[in-house]
């Protein structure tokens, strides 16, 4: 038995239990199952969009004002706390949540709920910007500067606003507690989202675009691992101003790249758009399919929305909380452009692209980047190769932002220091390796399981503060007006 098999089996039976608890499904018959994790995040987004007073509607204007440069009193963040502006905060976060899961699992959520599953991924990406909004303001809110070789180093996240928020609200033990297991998940989940799948999905991508069993790369995934953690180490050795300077760069990049593919894919069919938009609003809408497809198109819909901007996993209020500025709520309505940008604009362009294109009708079943793929290219053959450059990027930038959230839940726990931080990027270097010459399913698994069991902690977190963030928001809002 190999390496491989031999790690599989010692970690099948712990992901396949951690997986059922933490994924844990209630049956709705006709073969439908909701998830309860994402009734967990789904009752979150929709309390805070209304306890905020819709902050996403209102706010929305105001945060391409922020983001773009804008303050209300016309002053700068230069010389404000933090280390990164506002725009390289967002695309920081935008570079972990703009991943591979844009392309391949808004495929599957079509392709498995039908048409529909697009209106109600756009729905629920509307209402998990304000579950955004509410853990980024509390991040920058609670964070610390927690290295004294390095002051001016900036920790944030929902590890300090669970023990420093409820500890103010007589809850230390509670605090400490939810913390140090947000801590956990996050580093250990890092591990597997943030490195193992990633350069996973990069060495597939390159065998598919260079012949596939007979490409040079076939028995070369070592190869690819070890260029990959180059590419990687480069902006990581530099900390958070090296990663965002990066990430500014990268995510509009390879956003334009595939939103103008996407629309070139549309612009061909342009035909065919009446009668898509019309199916997706029946898909999603009607009953003519029967109850079961309609609520299928809803679970599809939400549950990929949910799992691609990651509203409520407390994530980007790592990133965020580096910003400078000395207003939270103002950097909170910053961060509600990710579930935009992401959901509603990024992953909507896949699911119109594959639906207009009308390559989910002869699909074999469920599928992933196969059925995008197959769809780009109905209007450009050459597609495949973009994909591939596009699957690149989107993977590099997801590295080096989940990296950054990583080490901040490890020194968390084992201290903030050079050596803790370095023998984290050894680690991280490890598995960005193996990843790409090991298939390690069962370990990709378990590190899942943890990535959203932070969405436990923090949305309590969130909960619990809720009050105290909204009488901050009143504060911003009459300061706007007074100024």
């Amino acid at each position: 038995m190999n390496i491989d098999a031999k790690v599989e089996e010692i970690f099948a039976p712990i992901s396949e239990r951690l997986a059922e608890i933490v994924f844990y499904s209630v049956s709705l018959g006709e073969g439908i199952d909701v998830k309860l994790i994402l009734v967990w995040l789904v009752l979150a987004a929709l309390f805070f969009t209304f306890y905020f007073g819709f902050i996403n509607v209102r706010g929305f204007k105001h945060a391409l004002d922020l983001v773009f440069g804008k303050n209300p009193n016309g002053e700068s963040d230069g010389n404000k706390d933090g280390q990164i502006n506002r725009f390289q905060a967002l695309m920081t976060s935008l570079s972990g949540t703009v991943g591979l899961g844009n392309i391949a699992g808004v495929a599957v959520a079509v392709s498995a709920g039908g048409p529909g599953a697009a209106f109600w991924m756009f729905v629920m990406g509307f209402f998990s910007m304000s579950t955004k909004f509410a853990e980024v303001a509390l991040g920058v809110k609670y964070r610390r500067h927690t290295d004294p070789e390095h002051p001016d180093k900036i920790s944030g996240g929902p590890m300090y606003y669970l023990r420093d928020g409820l500890a103010g609200k007589r809850m230390p033990l509670l605090g400490k507690i939810l913390a140090g297991i947000f801590a956990c998940a996050v580093f250990l989940g890092v591990l597997g989202g943030g490195s193992l799948f990633q350069t996973n999905q990069v060495y597939k991508q390159l065998l598919n675009v260079t012949g596939g069993d007979a490409s040079f790369f076939a028995d070369k995934g070592w190869l690819v691992g070890l260029l990959m953690v180059f590419a990687v180490g480069l902006v990581i050795i530099g900390g958070i101003k090296s990663i965002a300077a990066t990430a500014s760069r990268i995510v509009p990049l390879m956003a334009l790249i595939y939103l103008v593919a996407g629309f070139v894919v549309i612009a061909i069919h342009y035909a065919q758009i009446p009668m898509a938009m019309l199916s997706i609003f029946e898909s999603a809408l009607s009953l003519k399919a029967g109850f079961g497809a309609a609520l299928g198109a809803l679970l599809m819909g939400v549950q990929r929305a949910a799992f691609s901007n990651e509203a409520g996993l407390g994530t980007a209020a790592i990133a965020h909380a580096s910003a400078k500025t000395d207003e939270p709520v103002s950097q909170g309505i910053v961060g509600m452009l990710g579930p935009f940008i992401d959901t509603m604009v990024i992953c909507m362009l896949t699911a119109l692209v594959i639906i207009i294109s009308g390559t989910h009708l002869d699909g074999n079943g469920i599928e992933g980047v196969e059925l995008t793929s197959r769809a780009f290219a109905s209007g450009l053959s050459w597609f495949p190769y973009v994909l591939f450059l596009v699957v690149f990027m989107f993977a590099y930038s997801s590295l080096i932002s989940w990296f950054y959230y990583g080490v901040k839940g490890f020194t968390y726990l084992f201290g903030s220091s050079d050596v803790t931080e370095n023998v984290y990027k050894l680690i991280f270097s490890v598995f960005i390796v193996i990843g790409a010459s090991a298939n390690l399913s069962s370990v990709i698994l378990i590190t899942d399981s943890l990535v959203f069991i932070m969405a436990i902690p923090n949305i309590i977190a969130l909960y619990i503060l809720a009050p105290e963030l909204k009488q901050d928001l009143k504060a911003y809002i009459q300061k706007i007006k007074a100024a």
